[in-house]
């Protein structure tokens, strides 16, 4: 059975995306640490573990990941753009980038802000937008 990450990757569950290649999605997290943290999946592997990923795909994920960065730290205003590879929670490679304005914001026991279904796809479309610039 295809995880979730697979299937908003494919169309099946909806998502706020950021940004896509052929191999490559990324969308915004449905409990984000800050406004405008996104996950970037590859779509072809669901292995849960990012060293147990083909060289190919490992370096694409990276790239694809700096590239996605960009876009996002010029879509939303923040110090830097973190990053973590936790993949504890969905068995799916994953890495997470997350707007900085402190080290702080990139601890996942914190309480998760709210954000609006209108502001998530406001965020998504700029950081769409930026990435599609480059």
């Amino acid at each position: 059975m295809a995880t979730i990450f697979t299937r908003i990757a494919n169309g099946e569950i909806p998502s706020y995306k950021c940004a896509e290649s052929e191999d490559f999605y990324a969308f915004l997290d449905i409990s984000p640490l800050s406004e405008g943290h996104t996950l970037v999946i590859p779509k072809k592997t669901e292995d849960d573990y990012v060293f147990n990923l083909d060289e190919k795909t490992y370096e694409g994920l990276w790239a694809f990941a700096r590239k996605v960065a960009v876009a996002l730290k010029a879509a939303v205003p923040c110090k830097r753009v973190g990053v973590a590879v936790l993949g504890m929670e969905v068995p799916h490679t994953h890495i997470h980038l997350v707007p900085l304005q402190t080290e702080g914001d990139l601890d996942f026991r914190k309480e998760r802000p709210v954000v609006s279904d209108e502001r998530k796809a406001e965020i998504a479309a700029a950081i769409l937008k930026e990435y599609e610039k480059l």
